[in-house]
Formats: structure tokens, sequence, C-alpha cells
């Protein structure tokens, strides 16, 4: 798996760890992962992760990634998972304002895909289509011809993400699934958009039309929490967050509302990910 960071345009070769290499691939591996997916153990693993004894997690990826503690309303955290879902403070975090410009939900990989009639996508060697993706709602008809943009976050991302505009939302409708890594490896067996807990909504935005957003969690993460149900928001505002590891967004636009920006445009089409920030431009008003 290769990412591109837009700064410096150095592209990152990404290997899956020994754990899921393990979990995914041996035989062993494989009856483990029937224990780790199923409810109890998911329960099980939140208890542990807001637990004081998770901080062992903390500490060393604080130390791994770097990460400013000074940029946040807490400094110190009670579990893993309190530091997982912790909260930037507002003059770390950029919001571009021009209206006309499309901006990312949360610090992520980005990757873009055309969606086309009856097209199944290929995402880290799994494939699905946008019916399934929404249980099959048929308002997946009337994104035909448009895009699909797919952000997936790691445990070292910020895991709160925004709203991409002004506008309005309907409520959420909760797909209930199980789980599995966000991780490529997992894809070469799961298909993890139809295994996985994810939650949707139709945002009715200033700039881009109707847009689909999908949160959609991953291994042992628990919990999706959105804000708000119907509700009037602004772009930049804070929508949601994730509990526990890695997470995925998704966005689907209708056809000609979006422009991606070349750079990603270009390394999608190769199948690179592209780095992106909360509230950075991606795209512009089509």
């Amino acid at each position: 798996m290769q990412i591109k960071n837009r700064n410096t345009n150095e592209i990152i070769n990404q290997k899956n760890n020994l754990s899921l290499r393990f979990l995914y691939n041996t035989k062993l591996g494989n009856k483990t992962l029937k224990i780790i997916i199923k409810p109890w153990f998911t329960k099980l693993s939140g208890t542990i992760m807001n637990s004081k004894i998770s901080n062992i997690i903390t500490i060393a990826l604080i130390k791994k990634y770097n990460i400013e503690k000074e940029e946040y309303e807490k400094q110190k955290f009670t579990s893993y998972n309190d530091f997982f879902k912790r909260k930037k403070k507002d003059k770390y975090l950029n919001i571009d304002k021009n209206k006309n410009n499309l901006i990312s939900p949360a610090d992520s990989k980005l990757i873009v895909y055309d969606i086309k009639e009856n097209s199944m996508f290929k995402i880290k060697n799994s494939y699905y289509s946008i019916n399934e993706l929404l249980e099959g709602n048929k308002i997946s008809e009337k994104y035909k011809n448009g895009k699909i943009l797919i952000f997936r976050l790691e445990p070292s991302d910020y895991h709160r993400y925004c709203y991409i505009d002004n506008g309005t939302k309907t409520k959420n409708t909760h797909v209930h699934g199980v789980f599995h890594t966000v991780k490529n490896i997992a894809l070469k067996k799961y298909n993890i958009y139809k295994k996985n807990t994810r939650e949707y909504t139709i945002l009715n935005t200033e700039n881009f039309g109707k847009v689909i957003q999908v949160e959609v969690g991953a291994l042992i993460v628990g919990k999706i929490k959105n804000h708000h149900e119907e509700y009037k928001f602004k772009k930049g505002e804070e929508k949601g967050y994730f509990e526990f590891n890695g997470s995925t967004i998704i966005l689907i636009f209708k056809k000609d509302k979006i422009i991606i920006d070349q750079d990603i445009k270009e390394n999608s089409i190769n199948n690179i990910e592209t780095i992106v920030k909360y509230g950075e431009k991606i795209g512009t008003k089509k």
C-alpha cells in the first residue's frame, strides 16, 4: 500500500503488522479472529481500553508518532480511549473557509473513485457496491456517475471529524455488522464495508448538493459517536468522533458537483492514497 504526502511528495510504502498477518494468513489466526469479532470480545476490549492500564498503549503511540500533546484540550489521559477521542484546541484546527472549496472531514488517507452504473469498487483487494454499502437503500441510484471519496483513519490520526459545508442533515441510519480491521490485509478475505458496523446520513449542503456521508467502524471499534440527528450545521463544525482503533469515513457525491484537486486525482488513478488533514482543501465546487 502506497501513501503520498502532498506537501513533500514523499511516497510511503506501508506494510501490514505481524499481528494482522497472523490473524488473516494462518489457521490459528483465523480461529483467533472468530473469537475477536464476537460482541462479547468487543465489549471486553472496550472495558480494557477504558481502563488505566491501557495507557501503556497511549504512551507508546505518543512517542512513536511524535504527537504534540499541547495541541489538545487534555494533556493527561485516563485511558487509551480517552487519548483516542482527544479533542484539539480550536486554534489548531485549520478550516478552509472558502465556500467554493471542498474540505477533508478528517485527518486521514484519501482515495477517490468515479461511480459508474453497476460498478463494484476495489479498495485494497475488496469489492463492494454503493447499494451494499447503504444496505440496499435505493437512494444510491441517484449517485451514478458521481464520485466516492474514501478517508481511511489510522490509530495515530485525530479521530474527530467535521462537516464539509454549511447545510442541514437527515437522521442517522445505523447498520449493524461484524467488526474487521480497515487494514488492507483483512480485505483479501473479507468485504469490510459489508461486514463492519456503519452509520450514514444525507447532508443537504449549500455548495455540493445532497452528499451521503458514511462512518465505518473497524476492528474493536465499538462506537461511532455522531453528535446530531436532524440538524443545521456549519462548515468545519465537529460532526462526531470514533472510539477505539482505526476507522473510515466515506463521502458520496452526485455527478458534476465537485472537482477533486489534481494531485489527489492523479494519486487515486495510480492507487496511491493521499495524506489529508481535517479542514484542508481537497477540491472545489463545479
